[in-house]
C-alpha cells in the first residue's frame, strides 16, 4: 500500500494533530501554516491532495491571501470588517490562489456548505476537483474524501 501524501493548510495545528492521530494508516501528513506557505510547498511536488481549513483567524495579516483594501471597499472602508471577512473565507482565497498557481490536485475544504448549496455549486464548478467536509466528519469520511 502506497502512502497518500496530504498537505494540510491551516493556521493552527488542530487538523494536523487530529489527522496524524486518527488517520495515520495509509497517509503521510504535512502542514503549511498559510496559503503562501502551502503554495510554496506544493511547488516542490510529492503531494497527492490538499486538506484546507476555511477560517484563518490566527494568521498574521501578511500571511493572508486577499487584498484587504479591495475587500474593505465592500465594507465602506472598514478594515476591521474586511479582515474578519478575509479570515472567515481564507480557505476560498487560498483555493483560488492554488488554482491560479496551476495546482490541480484534489482539495478538501473543512467547512459545511450544506446550508449554502448555490455557493458550493459555484465553488465546485470553478475550482474542481474540490470537496468539502464539515468539522464533525468521521475519519472514514475524511479517508474517503482524500481518496485513501
Amino acid at each position: 500500500m502506497s502512502l497518500r501524501r496530504v498537505l494540510i493548510i491551516e493556521d493552527g495545528t488542530e487538523y494536523i494533530e487530529t489527522m496524524t492521530r486518527f488517520l495515520a494508516d495509509g497517509f503521510a501528513w504535512e502542514r503549511a501554516g498559510s496559503g503562501p506557505a502551502g503554495i510554496e510547498r506544493l511547488r516542490a511536488g510529492g503531494i497527492d491532495a490538499v486538506f484546507l481549513d476555511m477560517r484563518f483567524d490566527r494568521a498574521p495579516e501578511g500571511e493572508l491571501i486577499g487584498d484587504l483594501d479591495e475587500v474593505a471597499e465592500r465594507f465602506s472602508g472598514d478594515r476591521v470588517l474586511a479582515r474578519r471577512f478575509v479570515e472567515d473565507h481564507q480557505g476560498t482565497f487560498v483555493l483560488a490562489a492554488l488554482r491560479e498557481a496551476g495546482v490541480t490536485l484534489p482539495v478538501v475544504l473543512s467547512y459545511d456548505f450544506s446550508g449554502e448549496p448555490r455557493r458550493w455549486e459555484r465553488l465546485a464548478e470553478r475550482f474542481a476537483p474540490v470537496r468539502y467536509l464539515p468539522d464533525n466528519a468521521s475519519p472514514a469520511q475524511v479517508r474517503e474524501a482524500l481518496g485513501g
